[in-house]
Parts: C-alpha cells; sequence; structure tokens
C-alpha cells in the first residue's frame, strides 16, 4: 500500500481495490521474473561460446518454452476472472444511489428516500476554501455509509460520460437511455476524489466527482438534514 501511494494515487477504500492491487503487483512480480530470465538467457547466449552450427531441432526445449508460457498465463489468468467476478457480484445491496451525468455536472438521486435529490457542480477557484482541491472539489458531495453495500446506478441525460473513482477501483458508463450499475462498499471513513473519464464535451475535464465516506449514524443525520 505505501508503494501505491507513492505513486500519488489515493489509497484503496474498498475491498475490490485492494485485491485489484495485490493483482497489480501479482502481474508485475510474474513480469519481472519473466525478464529477468529472457534477459540472462540473452546475456548468456551472447557472451558464451558454446556453439553448435549443426543443431537443426530440440524438441525437449521446444516442448518446454511452450508449456511454461502456456503455465505462466494461468496463474495471471485465474486470479483476473476470479476479480471480474467479484466486480459483478451484486447481492441484496442495502442503499441505492442513481447517478445521472449532465454536460458539465453529476446529478445524485437516493432513491430509497424521498426527495433526497441533487446536483453536484465543481466548485469555482475563487470559492475554494484552505483545504479544498483546486478543479476537484464540488459544492455538493456524495456521501455513502461506510461498510454498507451500495447499488450505484449510472446513466445519462445527454452524451456519454463515465463515473470513475480510481481508490474504490469502479469505473461505469454513462449512457443515454440505459442504466449502468457497479457496486461499492467503503472500508473506511474519508473523501474520495474522481472524475468524469469519458470525453464529453468542452467542460469534460470540469465535472469531478467527490463521494464522502461516513459512519451510519452521521449519514442518517445527512439524510435529515437533505
Amino acid at each position: 500500500m505505501a508503494t501505491w501511494s507513492m505513486l500519488g494515487l489515493q489509497d484503496a477504500n474498498s475491498p475490490i481495490m485492494e485485491q485489484l492491487i495485490f493483482f497489480h503487483d501479482h502481474a508485475l512480480m510474474i513480469l519481472a521474473i519473466i525478464t529477468m530470465l529472457v534477459a540472462y538467457l540473452m546475456i548468456s547466449t551472447i557472451t558464451n561460446k558454446l556453439i553448435n552450427r549443426y543443431l537443426l531441432e530440440g524438441q525437449t526445449i521446444e516442448l518446454v518454452w511452450t508449456i511454461l508460457p502456456a503455465v505462466t498465463l494461468v496463474f495471471i489468468a485465474l486470479p483476473s476472472l476470479r476479480l471480474l467476478y467479484l466486480m459483478d457480484e451484486m447481492s441484496n445491496p442495502e442503499l441505492t444511489v442513481k447517478a445521472i451525468g449532465h454536460q458539465w455536472y453529476w446529478k445524485y438521486e437516493y432513491t430509497d428516500f424521498s426527495n433526497v435529490e441533487f446536483d453536484s457542480y465543481m466548485k469555482p477557484t475563487m470559492e475554494l476554501q484552505e483545504e479544498e482541491f483546486r478543479l476537484l472539489d464540488v459544492d455538493n458531495r456524495m456521501v455513502i455509509p461506510m461498510n454498507t453495500q451500495t447499488r450505484l446506478l449510472v446513466t445519462a441525460a445527454d452524451v456519454l460520460h463515465s463515473w470513475a473513482m480510481p481508490s474504490i477501483g469502479i469505473k461505469i458508463d454513462a449512457t443515454p437511455g440505459r442504466l449502468n450499475q457497479g457496486n461499492i462498499t467503503l472500508s473506511r471513513p474519508g473523501l474520495m476524489f474522481g472524475q468524469c473519464s469519458e470525453i464529453c464535451g468542452a467542460n469534460h475535464s470540469f465535472m469531478p466527482i467527490v463521494m464522502e465516506s461516513v459512519p451510519n449514524n452521521t449519514f442518517i443525520k445527512w439524510l435529515k438534514s437533505n
């Protein structure tokens, strides 16, 4: 996790994102081993003088270098398929939130409650507080209770958008006339930042996403205030 944060990315705040990071490290380790092995063989071949100009075939070595890559791919494919299954899994969500992409802002509707909906615009630079981030903060944050399985429904009202939040490992296309869904389970309280990841027009880079993870009691108080 420390290495991940040194890259300038937010720490994982969902079980899925933690698994994605573990899979990234797993695949990177396999790639590092392959790179070192191939480099060693190339250097060894170039530097030694063991040459047989009459060697025409070697069925044993051909069998080995055919089977080894296949086994390596299996070690990468199995964790990948498991992750794809987990990312699509949706069972008995406790909360449903609908995100609607507009040019160029997001609208959120908490469909389990009556009249809880709001627009989320990027904050102008002149209105930012000292601790807020330029081009990333919004006037109304999306509030989600932690340790609660939440279903996120994403659609668009005009053109293609994409609701993306790197710290929870989720990216959902917002398509007009279609509902796409994703699963959110937050591990701890805090702020998470994302942006629209589809080139949706002139102000594409000015429709950020801010999600606030809060305890359940705080979420209930927030609902009452809205």
